[in-house]
């Protein structure tokens, strides 16, 4: 076993492999940016090593100066964590030719599986099924719609160094086959540097079924498979194991698929195989087909140790460092059922939109794992994923962990960010999730009801007030006068709009609160307050914003009444940053004449593009920042000239 190893990531995946390696005596080295100079892996590691600047290509990218701090401070390996380099076949090789050991699979096995088409082609020949579709090297457009004809519609156009839903495109008629391609091909060579493309069938009514193989280089076993379904726009958003409805038959089969594709290409280390599955008449073994391997360890892993009680990590560190396999397929079995959500910084209703902010409060139940890389105090920084953690369960039964899960999320507890908790909550109440009846179209079809919100309840008004006014001591003379009970009033404002409370303290232990046109009354019994007959809310208090703990955190503005009148006045016409990022285009001329939805300038944070528009017809009066200017949330771009009265 290796002394030292360096953990080429950061974040999360860098706690969670460190919380295995040092629990076997495994001392680990931490690499960092400029913006990660105080994060959490930092701070867990035996060592950490500055590697450059906040952007990933200025440090985590940049594979010579971590294979340099791998060797200054005597690690023997590199683990790869996710993301990053994890799958770049020319890092694998640049870490073995200086001598040291990575933590994966070979740079050539990554080589195979790196494009879809030569993927596709080289499971066939393995045995493994692949979807019906077109993966040759013919990219002539008439050549690419006959295949679609032969194929037969519905057809996915897919961008073959694709990932992530780029340079995917649904046709459902031969007539719009030539703008679709012509569409896929603009957004893959933008984002990959290449346009080539492949054609298959669309399955009508897909799950995303995934098997975790694990491989020596020579032989593999599979442990068993993962449901991540639950998708938006391509992106993961709960995961579960074992698949719900499968069968032991339909098990056996992808299990097999699963290790084929593994030792098809010497595969050593944790992998994913993942199979593309029509359940439109249930769960068959003819009814799934390969799609890709990401040659590395997943981010849903979580849920396969948990059925099944295998550390995959320290599967890696004991492969990697010479020994065998440690189990055989036959000592393997599914012990139970697990879901993992992922809670990221992001502002539901706007589309999901990446967010930043400081942590002021983080806190999560004991019956639950939550893998982090943050905690409170910590930024929510515009330079990397904004995942705030993976929050686990695990149950004796599908429906008993899925309780589980919607009972963990309504306790956990996030304060100074927007978040995407409300939204996990959602779904686990979701009744087609609940039964087990999920594809990728589930979160799609019912968008509206799971991003719903509800507004606040008087309760939650008051003790947002109790807070503000620091009204929840236990003082006698708290809220008297010399004369009599003392009247105070404080203004909230929820999602912007600001509301005025009216409170008069009847003693030390009752206060008689008016919010609107309803009256509720505090009161503390036995040590704790009851807010209109119920238990006041954990709360959190940071930077004039109250968060009540109810209802996956409702944050209140506490409002003070000379800015609110002098900022009365907004500015309309202003297309502002909605978050910090770097610009990369503007589209804007002084003196152009736009119309409402053009694209005024491009914002680049969280590792996405966001396409910033004219919210109205109007002539441009300024243009205030140019592309590759750094900009802070809700910094000025664009200006509109006045509208007529």
């Amino acid at each position: 076993m290796f002394d030292t190893i360096l953990i080429a990531n950061r974040g999360e995946i860098a706690c969670r492999i460190m919380e295995t390696a040092q629990k076997i005596g495994v001392r680990c080295v931490a690499v960092y940016s400029d913006a990660d100079a105080a994060a959490r892996h930092v701070q867990m590691a035996d060592r950490a090593v500055h590697i450059g600047g906040s952007a990933p290509a200025e440090s985590y990218l940049l594979g010579g100066r971590i294979i340099q701090a791998a060797r200054e401070t005597g690690a023997q390996a590199i683990h790869p964590g996710y993301g990053f380099l994890s799958e770049n076949p020319d890092f694998v090789d640049e870490v073995q030719a200086a001598g040291l050991t990575f933590i994966g699979p070979s740079g050539d096995a990554i080589r195979k599986m790196g494009l879809k088409d030569a993927a596709k082609a080289l499971m066939e020949k393995a045995g493994v099924p692949v979807v019906p579709g077109y993966h040759g090297d013919n990219q002539d457009p008439a050549h690419l719609a006959a295949a679609a004809e032969e194929i037969g519609y519905p057809v996915l156009i897919k961008a073959v160094a694709g990932g992530g839903g780029k340079g995917m495109r649904l046709v459902e008629k031969a007539a719009d086959f030539a703008a679709a391609l012509d569409s896929a091909r603009g957004e893959a060579r933008t984002a990959f540097g290449n346009d080539a493309v492949l054609v298959e069938k669309f399955v009508a009514k897909p799950r995303h079924i995934e098997v975790q193989v694990f491989g020596d280089g020579t032989r593999a076993v599979h442990l068993f498979e993962r449901d991540c379904s639950l998708q938006r726009r391509h992106q993961k958003v709960i995961e579960e194991a074992p698949a719900p409805g499968m069968t032991d038959d339909m098990r056996a089969a992808m299990g097999q698929a699963g290790v084929r594709a593994a030792e098809a290409i010497g595969y050593a280390g944790a992998g994913t195989v993942e199979f593309i599955v029509d359940a439109s008449e249930g769960l068959r073994p003819d009814r799934f087909w390969f799609m890709e391997m990401n040659t590395r360890l997943q981010v849903e892993h979580p849920v396969t140790e948990a059925i099944t009680g295998v550390d995959l990590v320290e599967w890696q560190l004991r492969v990697a460092s010479g020994e065998a396999l440690p189990a055989a397929q036959e000592e393997l079995a599914i012990n139970g059922h697990a879901f993992e959500a992922r809670l990221y910084a992001e502002d539901v209703p706007k589309g999901f939109l990446p967010a930043t902010g400081t942590l002021t409060h983080l806190s999560f139940p004991d019956d639950c794992r939550a893998d982090s890389g943050v905690r409170s105090g910590d930024v929510i920084s515009p330079w990397y994923d904004p995942m705030i953690a993976k929050v686990t369960v695990h149950g004796p039964t599908r429906a008993v962990a899925l309780a589980r899960l919607d009972r963990a999320l309504a306790r956990t507890e996030v304060a100074g960010t927007v978040t995407n908790l409300a939204f996990l909550g959602a779904l686990t109440r979701h009744a087609g999730f609940a039964s087990g009846d999920v594809d990728t179209g589930l979160i799609g079809r019912d968008i509206d009801g799971l991003i719903a919100t509800a507004d606040p309840e008087p309760r939650h008004w008051v003790a947002a007030g109790m807070v503000a006014l620091g009204m929840t001591g236990g003082d006698w003379a708290t809220g008297f006068t010399l004369w009599g009970p003392l009247v105070r009033a404080v203004t909230l404002a929820w999602q912007g709009e600001p509301a005025e409370l009216q409170m008069r303290a009847d003693g030390p232990d009752r206060q008689s609160w008016t919010v609107g046109d309803r009256d509720v009354t505090a009161m503390r019994v036995g040590g704790r307050w009851l807010v209109d007959g119920e238990p006041m809310p954990d709360t959190a208090c940071a930077a004039g914003v109250v968060t009540v703990f109810d209802s996956y955190g409702i944050a209140f503005d506490i409002v003070d009444p000379l800015e609110r009148a002098a900022g009365a006045a907004g500015d309309g016409n202003l297309i502002e940053a909605p978050m910090p990022g770097l610009v990369k285009a503007v589209f804007a001329e002084v003196g152009q004449a736009v119309a409402a939805g053009d694209r005024l300038a491009v914002l680049e944070a969280m590792k996405m593009e966001h396409a910033l528009l004219a919210a109205r017809d109007g002539i441009v009066a300024e243009v205030l920042a140019a592309a590759g200017s750094q900009v802070e949330a809700g910094a000025a771009l664009v200006r509109l000239e006045p509208e007529d009265d």
